[in-house]
């Protein structure tokens, strides 16, 4: 009976590792999100009950993938300990609630929906990518804290300063810094330049300064962070596949530490021999 359930485990083992099963999950992924799509558009009810035939395969699909990933686990403490099974199988528990016309219909959909992010922790590179964001949050924080300040100063500056000119542009420091934004994001920003510009000539000096701070320093400094911080988790995901540069380099460590150990073990052996043979001659 243990030899058949081991047998069974390493068959999962080998359909989880399977390249080809990989991409098939990949594909129900996709299809999922397009047949979600789909139903936003006014379709026969012939089309939308084959949509729920398939809705209902894809559910089942996801709910038999996500048990060999279990088995193929051996343990489900260690399945649990990392984050991206959690996930997955809160997705694929959630999708499991009824889509029909009860009260839990539309929190069904909604959850469906969210089935498309699966694909984040199906795809590495993926992965990679969200946990640099997730990372970078925090550094970034302290730009956007910055960011807001110098966006405030601006903004009473300009609610001071050009109230009188346009105040729905200019009427609070609120509405100015809606207005900001819309400098900082570019969007026909020369308009309300030039509309203060008539009143005040040098008011370009105003947004020009803003938009060098803004647009150019800070946006710089989120880009490197977010940069910095994705070579850091290039590094680390090739570390643990043993890929790439930093891959060697882990592999070299690993092997120049276990050399040193078996050298000191040498080195403690070597040293006791000795004692041994001097005490013999003291005998």
């Amino acid at each position: 009976m243990a030899m058949s359930v081991s047998v069974i485990q390493e068959r999962f083992v080998d359909i989880r590792n399977n390249k080809f099963f990989e991409y098939f999950v990949i594909a129900v992924i996709i299809s999922s999100a397009l047949i979600i799509g789909a139903k936003t558009y006014p379709i026969s009810p012939g089309i939308l009950e084959l949509f729920q035939v398939l809705d209902f395969a894809v559910t089942l699909f996801f709910l038999t993938e996500i048990i060999i990933r279990m088995v193929a686990e051996k343990d489900l403490k260690s399945f649990f300990s990392k984050g991206w099974n959690l996930f997955d199988f809160i997705i694929v528990v959630a999708s499991l609630v009824p889509v029909d016309e009860s009260e839990m219909a539309l929190l069904g959909r909604l959850l469906r929906i969210f089935r498309v992010l699966r694909l984040v922790s199906v795809i590495p590179e993926l992965r990679v990518m969200l946990n640099a964001f997730v990372k970078a949050i925090p550094r970034m924080g302290y730009v956007s804290l910055l960011m807001f300040i110098i966006f405030y100063i601006y903004a009473a500056m300009g609610s001071m300063f050009f109230n009188e000119i346009n105040p729905e542009l200019w009427d609070n420091i609120s509405i100015a810094m809606l207005t900001l934004f819309r400098v900082a994001t570019f969007e026909d920003w020369t308009d309300v330049m030039y509309e203060t510009m008539s009143v005040y000539p040098l008011s370009w000096i105003f947004y020009l300064s803003f938009i060098f701070m803004v647009a150019f320093v800070f946006l710089n400094m989120m880009i490197g962070i977010v940069l910095e911080v994705m070579q850091k988790e290039h590094e680390e995901f090739d570390r643990i596949n043993g890929e790439g540069e930093a891959g060697e380099v882990h592999w070299i460590r690993e092997h120049t530490e276990a050399i040193e150990q078996r050298m000191a073990r040498m080195e403690g052996l070597l040293e006791q021999h000795i004692e041994e043979q001097w005490a013999l001659r003291e005998r």
